[in-house]
């Protein structure tokens, strides 16, 4: 019984027990203020405190959600071995590495301990139906959203290839390499593509300019695609949400 209530709790059974949009809030919070020390560089004590509480939350909600294993995946004494290698209970694991003194006495060179906790973020889609709703609306279109991601890697490559022969590799008013390599075409190609261009590289010949025009123009079409397709969608999984409430 008492499973079974810690398992409806965490589920987010929230039309039987109020208790479970109270958790959703307290690991929501526990999870924004998991990453507030990455926004600073110097380090304070009371980021300490605040890793301790939120890595003590963690490590509960993990072994929780461990404990009742077999409630969410019905596969009974084989779903406590399963769960930890689903997806979700490895970003759990994720999350509560770095606040562990040892992994923070290996990592602490390489910066890794600060990258882990970015990864506590991953723990929102869990408790956002807003996250969630998007997430069912990129694996309901996913032929066609990979449709479009073809078009556009296809486009990026061919126009980096015009570029990178078309245009000179050494500027001849500077004397300064335009495109050093294939890879800033192609990153010169994606900028473009996106209608950002940052303007770091930039073509000096006139069949350059024209290509960067075109990839300018196609750019906005390409990136257009997909938008009306996961508007409409995204707008019928939200009435089907509020059908089901």
């Amino acid at each position: 019984m008492l499973r079974e209530k810690l398992f409806n709790i965490i589920g987010r059974d929230h039309s039987r027990y109020w208790a479970a949009r109270v958790y959703d809030w307290y690991m929501l919070v526990m999870i924004m203020a998991s990453v507030v020390p990455l926004m600073f560089i110097e380090t304070y004590p009371v980021f300490h405190v605040i890793e301790i509480i939120t890595v003590t939350a963690f490590i509960i909600d993990y072994l929780v959600r461990w404990f009742t294993a077999d409630l969410l995946l019905g596969k009974r004494w084989l779903s406590f071995v399963i769960y930890p290698f689903t997806l979700m209970a490895i970003v759990d694991l994720l999350s509560i590495l770095p606040g562990l003194s040892l992994v923070n006495a290996r990592f602490k060179l390489l910066r890794l301990t600060r990258l882990l906790k970015i990864v506590r973020l991953l723990k929102l889609f869990r408790y956002s139906d807003k996250i969630s709703i998007f997430f069912r609306v990129l694996r309901k279109e996913r032929e066609v959203l990979l449709s479009v991601l073809m078009l556009a890697l296809f486009y990026i490559f061919i126009t980096a290839l015009v570029m990178f022969n078309a245009e000179p590799h050494v500027n001849p008013e500077t004397g300064e390499a335009t495109f050093h390599s294939f890879f800033d075409a192609l990153y010169w190609a994606t900028v473009t593509l996106t209608t950002v261009g940052y303007g770091d590289l930039c073509p000096v010949t006139d069949i350059g300019r024209v290509v960067s025009m075109l990839s300018s123009l196609f750019g906005v079409a390409i990136i257009a695609l997909p938008s009306g397709v996961i508007t409409a969608s995204y707008l019928e999984e939200l009435r089907e949400h509020r059908n089901d409430q």
